[in-house]
């Protein structure tokens, strides 16, 4: 990549990252916050669900700015954002507060994705668009792993009461980007040279774009509503159901999240060696798998630590081809907005699982409630690949 592209690739990494270690933190603090506030699953379930929501809000609302003020400016915006919000849920003092300070941190955490995607989708050529984006998207493994460690370390060195504070807090640390970005990234040409800028969401579904549109929109929920489904129960299964520590549920989670990391690099290099299309079928038909057999088969632990790499390699790496192919499938004028849209649509009905299942647990386990609902949801994924054409190599235009 040329200079300006690498200081663009690297806002974008850093800029992902930040947003999965922010979004991150909650799901280790719910078994902290049900003991000391005495709130059940489906509560804890809901708070993670008005995220995700807002976060789809988020997304439509940054896909909207990101193609009338450009997407640098929309990118810095939505970290700043994401960022204060999570510092402010360290200050709640009850559920109510708390809800209120989730759902605001939503719209900066899903409105993120959109601008970053969107800005590395047309710096980078199509050649390697597939790989460039599907490695920034690989920067979500990273975030997470900071945040599954210094959620640890904080959960077992300090006190129980007010340690899951201390992990809000910090999620303030995302707004030093907002220096880097400044100084280094600028608009790409492509967007530039639009004179027309902007266009009311109701474009995408006039009828030149609606049968990319719908199809796009529930490809993006599949993919959602299996990954959702996993990672926010994924602490509460192993500790609860499964009876391991924090210490080693630690040890688990950095398996999936490992695997999650391979999944995502070997994602972005597969998407442009056979296409969009035929990446998102065998992740899709392998994540199904990788879940059935984590939440069903009767295993040792010993074997279940190792069997979080694949689940981690297939439910994270499916979206490796999301950036890039949702750019191809739109012009410049409506990318945002057709982008923001289709991959928010899917995480705002994604985000009614993790309230599902924390509520279906309470009468069919929760394994079993995570299985289903992400079966089911790869199995979306499976199905709406057929009605999208193939865009690998496709050059962007206005």
């Amino acid at each position: 990549m040329t200079p300006t592209q690498k200081k663009t690739f690297a806002a974008c990494f850093a800029g992902w990252a930040l947003d999965g270690f922010d979004f991150q933190l909650y799901p280790l603090i719910i078994p902290s916050l049900i003991a000391l506030w005495h709130i059940d699953s489906g509560t804890a379930g809901a708070l993670a669900t008005v995220t995700l929501l807002m976060s789809a809000v988020g997304g439509w609302l940054a896909g909207q700015l990101a193609d009338r003020i450009g997407r640098v400016r929309t990118l810095q915006l939505t970290v700043a954002w994401f960022s204060v919000f999570t510092c402010l849920c360290g200050l709640c003092t009850n559920v109510e507060q708390l809800f209120v300070a989730r759902s605001l941190m939503g719209l900066g955490f899903g409105g993120e994705w959109t601008a970053g995607s969107v800005l590395i989708a047309e710096v980078v050529e199509a050649r390697w668009r597939g790989r460039a984006v599907g490695l920034v998207q690989s920067s979500w493994a990273l975030g997470w792993a900071a945040a599954v460690l210094a959620g640890t370390a904080i959960l077992t060195e300090l006190p129980a009461d007010w340690s899951w504070r201390v992990l809000f807090l910090i999620g303030l640390l995302p707004a030093l980007l907002l220096l880097y970005i400044r100084r280094n990234v600028a608009e790409p040409e492509i967007f530039r040279g639009q004179k027309a800028r902007g266009a009311p969401l109701s474009a995408i579904f006039t009828p030149s774009f609606l049968r990319t549109t719908i199809p796009a929109a529930l490809l993006m929920t599949g993919m959602q509503g299996g990954y959702h489904a996993i990672t926010n129960w994924l602490p509460t299964y192993l500790r609860t159901t499964k009876g391991i520590s924090v210490l080693g549920s630690r040890d688990y989670l950095m398996v999936v999240i490992a695997g999650s990391f391979a999944g995502y690099v070997a994602g972005a290099f597969l998407t442009d060696r056979i296409g969009r299309r035929g990446h998102l079928v065998i992740y899709s038909l392998c994540g199904l798998a990788a879940v059935f057999a984590y939440t069903h088969l009767d295993i040792g632990n010993d074997a279940m630590l190792w069997l979080g790499f694949p689940l981690g390699f297939f439910a994270s790496g499916i979206f490796s081809s999301a950036g890039a192919y949702l750019s191809e499938l739109y012009p410049t004028s409506v990318r945002g907005t057709g982008q923001g849209f289709c991959y928010n649509f899917g995480r705002g009905v994604g985000a009614l699982v993790p309230w599902v299942i924390g509520t279906l647990s309470k009468s069919l386990g929760l394994g079993e409630a995570i299985g289903i609902f992400a079966a089911g949801s790869y199995l979306l994924v499976f199905l709406c690949v057929a009605f999208l054409p193939e865009t690998r190599g496709r050059e962007l235009s206005a």
